[in-house]
């Protein structure tokens, strides 16, 4: 090999190195905006499982409201048969009965309050249920569409072409958006 081919080939050699520099300069901004994606895919994910968490537990403490208003419709009702009952029945001491009667009167009196105030607050516990879900499908979307945008722009890392990035981004922007509307929701 004559020297002249030797340098050549250095030059070459380097000449190659500086392109490939260059490729992985231009490819840094597109590494980088992967990583905030991923990041920005994380908090979505763990955003959307605790408000999927809220409306299970709020959904749970409006079944548990609920049951106790049954509870007390239950005992309503048994106490208005007794309170029937004791008015057809012969019973010897009659203002024991009239005691008892009115008792149980005074009862269903307190407890038509009661049915009132839990069946409002089992409304509402439903009415919160209904918003983490609402919540929670806004952020399952944003991280379908984060990953999305993640995946789209790692395509360009094997492409080269930054059309695929641009793609990602504009999926990855608008999984933030849909992430974000939940804000908005009331």
């Amino acid at each position: 090999m004559e020297p002249n081919e030797a340098q050549e080939l250095q030059e070459v050699a380097e000449d190659i190195e500086k392109a490939d520099t260059k490729r992985e300069n231009a490819l840094r901004p597109v590494a980088f905006t992967m990583s905030v994606m991923a990041v920005l895919v994380a908090i979505t994910t763990v955003l959307g499982h605790r408000t999927h968490t809220e409306a299970v537990l709020k959904r749970a403490e409006a079944s548990d409201v609920w049951n106790e208003y049954q509870a007390k419709k239950n005992r309503a009702y048994d106490t208005a048969l007794i309170t029937d009952l004791l008015g057809v029945v012969t019973i010897a001491d009659k203002e024991a009965a009239a005691k008892i009667a009115k008792g149980y009167s005074d009862h269903q009196g307190k407890w038509a309050e009661d049915f009132k105030e839990e069946q409002e607050e089992a409304l509402g516990l439903e009415e919160n249920v209904k918003l983490a879900e609402r919540q929670a499908r806004f952020f399952d979307l944003g991280e379908a569409l984060l990953e999305i945008g993640l995946v789209i722009s790692s395509v360009t890392l094997l492409t080269r072409t930054k059309f695929y990035w641009y793609i990602g981004i504009l999926f990855s922007i608008a999984g933030v958006a849909s992430a974000l509307t939940v804000l908005f929701l009331r």
